[in-house]
């Protein structure tokens, strides 16, 4: 689900320039007396909407680049090179190389594309609302008043027409397939979890072992497969997105990019925000998605599991 940014007129990212002589927003250049090459004053697409619209012509790694900056503007905005690049999973080589490929000069240029959108979005999205802490705030705040932040961002990008879809494909599915690698495993436990206590069946996938693979063996098409992947997806989430489809069982992505991999084979998606201070991805938004879409299937019918639930003694 791609998010969407104000256009916005020619800034810094106006003085970059490409190979083939166009600025980054794809506006024409003039020649100077001097011989040079000056850049019109034009309108330019927002650095967001440049990156969606040119995200196929990257490279892999590359990719990983325009994903964390599309989905983590406030980031990118004010991080080094190298701090992107640790971020994004890749090298700092690739984040100038990227910056190049869009038409700058260099990473800096395109920070400042980046800063200029983001008070853009905040001075129009944000409307001067309070803070969570005051500005001078420690470490700990800062990453409460990020998760804070993210679930407020999570909740404004998801419309209930989405959630009610996905909440449907969980209490109407045959069998559940949930497939979560690595830090993605405990989501996937915990939604197998929550199904579970309201005597939905469903199995997790967390690795390429032998006996997890023959659980996608065994997807057909009254299977819902549920996919969670954060930044890059696992290559083993995504061959099972791919079998799904080719199965024609449904598919559920649950990922922090908007331009994510399994999003691309996935008949319904969700995003969540994951912006963090901090040297990992947040996690609380993904948590909140996980125990509503559980809330969303019991609330379908809390008579048939009110008696169940009590068994268990959660209520």
């Amino acid at each position: 689900m791609a998010k969407t940014a104000a256009k916005s007129r020619a800034g810094s990212a106006t003085k970059s320039r490409s190979r083939n002589g166009k600025r980054a927003g794809g506006t024409a250049k003039r020649s100077t007396p001097n011989g040079k090459r000056a850049p019109t004053k034009s309108p330019t697409k927002s650095l967001s909407d440049f990156i969606t619209e040119r995200f196929d012509e990257f490279s892999r790694s590359q990719r990983d680049v325009a994903r964390y900056i599309v989905d983590h503007l406030d980031e990118a905005a004010f991080q080094t090179a190298e701090e992107l690049a640790r971020r994004a999973d890749t090298s700092s080589s690739t984040v100038v190389r990227f910056s190049q490929a869009l038409g700058f000069e260099g990473y800096p240029e395109l920070q400042q594309a980046a800063i200029e959108e983001y008070r853009r979005r905040d001075a129009e999205g944000n409307g001067g609302a309070d803070a969570l802490f005051d500005f001078d705030h420690s470490e700990f705040e800062a990453a409460l008043a990020s998760d804070h932040s993210n679930v407020e961002e999570t909740a404004r990008s998801l419309t209930r027409e989405q959630v009610e879809a996905c909440v449907s494909a969980l209490a109407t599915a045959h069998r559940v397939v949930i497939v979560g690698v690595e830090q993605m495993a405990f989501f996937a436990s915990y939604l197998r979890h929550l199904l579970a206590l309201l005597d939905i069946r469903a199995e997790v996938v967390s690795s390429p072992r032998q006996d997890a693979i023959s659980r996608l063996g065994r997807v057909e098409d009254d299977t819902l497969v549920v996919a969670f992947s954060a930044g890059r997806a696992h290559p083993l989430v995504v061959r099972a997105m791919k079998l799904a489809r080719h199965r024609g069982a449904r598919t559920l992505a649950i990922s922090d990019a908007t331009l994510s991999d399994v999003g691309e084979h996935a008949e319904l998606t969700l995003y969540y925000s994951s912006n963090s201070p901090s040297y990992t991805r947040s996690n609380s938004a993904l948590l909140s998605v996980v125990q509503a879409l559980a809330y969303g299937v019991y609330a379908r019918d809390k008579a048939a599991f009110k008696d169940r639930i009590r068994a268990f003694k959660l209520k």
